[in-house]
């Protein structure tokens, strides 16, 4: 008999960890990182404590009790007995989990399961998500692609040993190039490598039950939906997807085959249900444009980490309006993991045009030594950018701000081209990126007001299109492809779907956390 428990994304946008258990294989789709549960206990100067391993995750609920599938070296002799009483407490072990995408809230609390479970996804997901964790500073809620084991010392857990790879499945490869394997076996310690086991690639099956995989358009590149063969028929997981990007096409032929599939169950994310489409890729690219052509001085475009369409279409604006395109450190190195991964995604060698800020550093990490000695030609100080100011367009986001102090602009114009506000951390960093944008008396543009709620002005509209498809285009996928059951995952409003579907002969059962739900073999 087939069984599905959500332990995550349940009436909350992110956070997904769906179990699913068919005869003697179990596995996951996704186990993310919870954003918004997780800020109703930390911040940003209130963290779960590394030395206490599992224990505040668990208290707070921020991952289920699933003796068995959790780290071991994070958990003390007598963790489990404190937890053996919830509810949602199990003994379990799992054959792998199927990865979408390498947005955190899918893939962050990987970190916490055994670094012996097989992680099934693309490569540009995998890829990207080591960039992502090379390129950070230590943190073990991040730990996705390969841990620090710890042990116990006078009562606390400290780091122990050398750094764990996880096995990865490459579900769209049938071997890595030499330069590819050197990238992903690389340690952040840089001496010996992290492993010399062979990675698993192109597999058909995960457990017993037979695996197809579907490439999506999403606003990161390897995003994937999965389908899965059970004993009740096909089960089909759409993970996060759209359908006005410029790869929309991935996202029809996804629907065009699961609908063939014929499925029993469809898992299918909420995230913008009553919104209308937004801007396209291509109406927010010529927003932009317009922008930068009457702009005068720095132009600053703020868009979403690792989005490389819009990097993309920045660069061509760049082009198009005679300046140059700056992009930090981190962008160089994730840039050239996804082009190990993709020949899809061009070099920076293939960016004639580009350059990389070089900022205000004590000590460089081993990885931006690196692109600092490959690209030493393309660097630029902050110094040389305030000199050339009417001539550039420069990378960054929220985070970088700091550097606009060496910098010291006069005026100019900062393009928001990135994610709504969809809490109050939100809110508060975009009220803190507001008084930076002031503070240099720059021109915002496309910025979320305070005054209005943390909305964008209406006129402002169409300079950031949305990773996710509009209520109306997820309807039209859930008809299209007819499954007999829709379970709303990564939703809010699961209740949209309930009230929009009926008469269609689509059963919608909204789940609920930790609690199983069963189906019984065709």
């Amino acid at each position: 008999m087939l069984s599905i428990t959500c332990y995550g994304g349940v009436g909350e946008i992110g956070g997904n960890k769906v179990l699913l258990e068919d005869s003697d294989t179990r596995l996951f789709f996704d186990f993310g990182f919870p954003f918004k549960k997780r800020a109703r206990y930390f911040e940003e100067f209130l963290n779960p404590r590394p030395g206490a391993g599992l224990l505040d995750l668990l208290e707070t609920g921020l991952i289920p009790p699933l003796k068995g599938i959790l780290r071991e070296d994070l958990a003390s002799k007598t963790l489990w007995q404190k937890f053996a009483s919830s509810p949602l407490y199990r003994e379990l072990s799992i054959d792998g989990v199927l990865l979408t995408h390498a947005h955190v809230d899918h893939s962050g609390y990987i970190s916490f399961l055994r670094d012996d479970i097989p992680i099934y996804t693309s490569t540009t997901t995998a890829f990207v998500s080591k960039a992502m964790q090379d390129s950070a500073p230590p943190n073990f809620e991040r730990e996705v692609c390969y841990s620090l084991p710890k042990g116990p010392k006078k009562g606390y857990l400290r780091s122990a040993g050398t750094y764990k790879p996880r096995p990865f499945a490459f579900i769209d490869r049938s071997a890595l190039s030499t330069e590819a394997q050197t990238f992903w076996y690389s340690s952040p310690r840089r001496k010996k490598p992290l492993s010399t086991e062979m990675y698993l690639c192109a597999p058909e099956k995960i457990g017993n039950l037979k695996l197809k995989s579907f490439p999506v358009d999403h606003s990161i590149p390897g995003a994937t939906a999965f389908a899965v063969e059970t004993s009740s028929g096909w089960v089909g997981y759409t993970g996060d997807l759209r359908f006005h990007g410029r790869s929309s096409h991935e996202s029809e032929y996804f629907v065009e085959e699961m609908h063939k599939l014929q499925p029993h169950i469809l898992l299918c994310e909420g995230t913008r249900l009553r919104e209308s489409r937004g801007a396209s890729e291509d109406e927010a690219f010529n927003n932009c444009l317009e922008a930068v052509k009457k702009a005068e001085g720095l132009v600053v475009a703020d868009f979403g980490a690792r989005n490389v369409e819009r990097l993309v279409s920045f660069y061509n604006i760049a082009r198009e309006t005679d300046r140059k395109f700056v992009i930090m450190g981190k962008d160089a190195y994730l840039l050239d993991a996804m082009h190990l991964a993709s020949d899809k995604v061009p070099s920076i060698d293939q960016f004639p045009d580009i350059l990389i800020f070089k900022d205000f550093k004590s000590r460089l990490p081993s990885w931006e030594k690196e692109i600092h000695r490959h690209y030493e030609d393309k660097l630029i100080s902050p110094a040389e950018v305030r000199e050339n100011a009417y001539n550039l367009i420069l990378c960054f986001s929220f985070w970088d701000v700091l550097d606009l102090v060496d910098i010291a602009p006069k005026g100019g114009t900062y393009i928001y081209s990135s994610s709504e506000v969809f809490d109050e951390e939100g809110a508060m960093d975009m009220f803190r990126l507001t008084n930076w944008i002031e503070h240099f008396g720059m021109k915002g543009i496309g910025l979320p007001r305070e005054k209005l709620n943390w909305d964008i002005p209406e006129e402002e509209k169409g300079y950031h299109s949305s990773g996710h498809a509009c209520g109306a285009d997820l309807l039209d996928l859930i008809r299209r492809i007819n499954p007999k059951i829709l379970i709303p995952i990564h939703t809010e409003d699961p209740g949209y779907f309930i009230d929009n579907l009926r008469g269609t002969g689509i059963d919608v059962c909204p789940p609920v956390e930790g609690e199983m739900m069963t189906f019984p073999a065709n």
